[in-house]
């Protein structure tokens, strides 16, 4: 059974709850005083491709992307 893959995205600035919502299916962690990551499966590159479009549409800037293992109880079958 083939799984997503995981991806952890990083932007500045602090989403609030209704930016925040805009990502759903990801998780959410606040870190230093400017930056947000996002953390959480991604079925193909279209999804990503489109995550990255909404980071850009909410002009928020991009500080890193990359790919991640998946946590063992996390994981999302397809």
């Amino acid at each position: 059974m083939e799984t997503a893959n995981w991806y952890e995205i990083h932007v500045q600035s602090h989403l609030d709850e209704s930016m925040a919502n805009a990502f759903q299916g990801m998780t959410v962690y606040y870190e230093a005083p400017d930056e947000t990551i996002l953390v959480g499966p991604v079925v193909d590159q279209a999804a990503l491709h489109g995550l990255l479009m909404r980071i850009r549409d909410l002009g928020l800037p991009l500080l890193e992307v990359r790919r991640i293992e998946a946590p063992p109880e996390l994981e999302t079958p397809l």
